[in-house]
């Protein structure tokens, strides 16, 4: 299972009145992971734009376990925890400098035409993006 590791330095703008990183901001964070994740499998997601494909979010589901603040720096774990050729689903994880997770989740995802906006089987029409999700997907416990 291949693991993309993105380090995030917490901004003011992130935070709310009570200097913790608003919830919202950990979904964006995810996309920092995916993006980097994506890059890592030796890929980029704008030429998939370029060709009229995109990617949306279909389901988030984060579980916020320890606040996060300006000044700190986290670690974003990012992998692909579920595929079935058609719908991906990535895992996430923030972890502080001293190691506390943060908070952790996934989003499911699925590829779409940009003119239809209907799903399509990544194994059938992104053969090469396939091959990578089924190598380095979470195994099975």
């Amino acid at each position: 299972m291949l693991t993309a590791e993105t380090n995030i330095e917490v901004r003011y703008a992130e935070t709310d009145q009570m200097g913790v990183v608003h919830h919202a901001n950990y979904i964006v964070w995810c996309e920092l992971g995916r993006t980097a994740l994506i890059r890592e499998l030796g890929f980029d997601y704008s030429v998939l734009e370029k060709e009229g494909i995109l990617s949306p979010v279909i389901n988030v589901n984060l579980d916020y376990k320890h606040p996060t603040h300006y000044g700190e720096s986290v670690t974003l774990f990012t992998w692909i925890d579920q595929y079935n050729g058609i719908r991906v689903v990535y895992g996430y994880e923030v972890l502080n400098e001293s190691g506390v997770s943060c908070a952790s989740g996934t989003s499911s995802h699925v590829c779409v035409k940009k003119d239809s906006f209907r799903p399509f089987s990544i194994k059938k029409h992104l053969p090469e993006w396939h091959e990578a999700y089924e190598r380095h997907k979470k195994q099975p416990d």
